[in-house]
């Protein structure tokens, strides 16, 4: 990794370059972090901590959510309903001070609903012309509710804005506003009157995180909390970020400081490998020949690079190393395998299969 020196004489971090490389990515030498960093990570931490306040556990979905939020994907929130879904994602626009929509999917919900349509309006002089009318995706935090109860047809008009950040209607390419996530909701036990996602919808989320059942301690923090004479479910502010209010650039800083994050050649092969081990073949894991249809895309290997930059930089280190992958793959790749139906007969899930995929992927030596 190399220093540059900014216009302003602060240190700041650069990509190693091309022929940059180093043989252990844990010999990679310290760096002086630039104050800019520093504030906008000890920033985000402080909104993460807020937006725990109004939820109890869930580690995962927390900093997922977060991970999203600054790489400017899209997150898709599986869990049974009542476990803070919806709480999560409304307490992160609060905190960010981000304007947010929430669009809830059922069965007779068109395209339009969501997208926007062009309306016959009256103008100056008593003209009549067409006029784009935008929908409520036009946000920068879209909470798509149950996003499988709406069919096919319709959940296919969140393809476009996920992938290129625009909605084309009436032959007619509108951009959404930066930064733009969506953040759906999907109950896994409730089948009646759904619709599974089409692989290609789902190979556009950036991250899959789960919400599971609290535990006994923390299901009675949530009857505490919630129950008493004064709703506490939601923290309030600290006094000093209330002050200073939201800071609209945090988040796109923040994602361009992580993308700075170097890589050594050697980790980003660890996580192309870890991808390719999850595709059904020779030398593949007993459980991906088993069970796996398809494996991942190579948007997979980009999710892991990328949110495992972010993970480390968040984390206070300054590279991407061979754990960092480790940690975000059952996020970015679980719902990337097509299982076959061998799976759910033997209540095989995507997060055995990729642990032993892992097992099985050595670091280079």
């Amino acid at each position: 990794m190399c220093d540059a020196l900014d216009v302003r004489g602060h240190r700041r971090l650069t990509r190693a370059s091309a022929t940059e490389s180093y043989p252990d990515p844990r010999s990679l030498p310290a760096t002086v972090e630039p104050p800019d960093l520093v504030e906008l990570r000890a920033a985000a931490l402080a909104i993460e901590q807020e937006v725990a306040g109004a939820i109890v556990g869930q580690q995962e979905a927390l900093r997922g959510t977060l991970i999203c939020l600054i790489a400017g994907g899209h997150a898709l929130l599986e869990g049974v309903p009542g476990l803070g879904k919806t709480t999560m994602v409304l307490a992160y626009a609060a905190a960010l001070g981000l304007p947010h929509s929430r669009i809830q999917f059922t069965p007779d919900l068109m395209p339009a609903d969501i997208t926007g349509t062009t309306v016959l309006a009256e103008h100056q002089g008593g003209a009549m012309q067409m006029r784009f009318q935008p929908g409520p995706i036009f946000t920068s935090v879209v909470l798509a509710d149950e996003i499988n109860r709406a069919s096919p047809r319709t959940q296919s008009a969140l393809l476009e804005a996920m992938q290129e950040a625009t909605v084309t209607v009436a032959g007619t390419t509108h951009p959404l506003p930066r930064p733009f996530c969506v953040l759906a909701t999907q109950n896994p036990v409730e089948l009646r009157g759904t619709y599974p996602l089409p692989e290609a919808q789902l190979d556009r989320f950036f991250l899959k995180l789960r919400f599971g059942y609290p535990s006994r301690s923390e299901l009675t923090d949530i009857v505490r909390r919630t129950t008493g004479a004064e709703d506490s479910a939601t923290a309030p502010a600290s006094s000093e970020r209330a002050q200073a209010g939201p800071d609209p650039t945090l988040l796109p800083r923040l994602g361009a400081f992580a993308r700075e994050v170097p890589a050594a050649e050697q980790v980003l092969d660890y996580a192309s490998r870890l991808v390719l081990a999850l595709h059904p073949g020779a030398g593949a894991a007993p459980l991906v020949d088993d069970y796996v249809r398809l494996g991942p895309s190579p948007r997979g290997a980009q999710a892991l690079a990328l949110a495992g930059r972010i993970a480390a930089l968040m984390d206070g280190r300054h590279n991407l190393a061979f754990e960092d992958i480790r940690a975000v793959a059952p996020l970015a790749l679980r719902h990337r395998l097509i299982l076959g139906l061998d799976a759910e007969r033997d209540a095989v899930e995507p997060d055995a299969i990729i642990a032993q995929a892992i097992e099985r992927t050595p670091e280079p030596s």
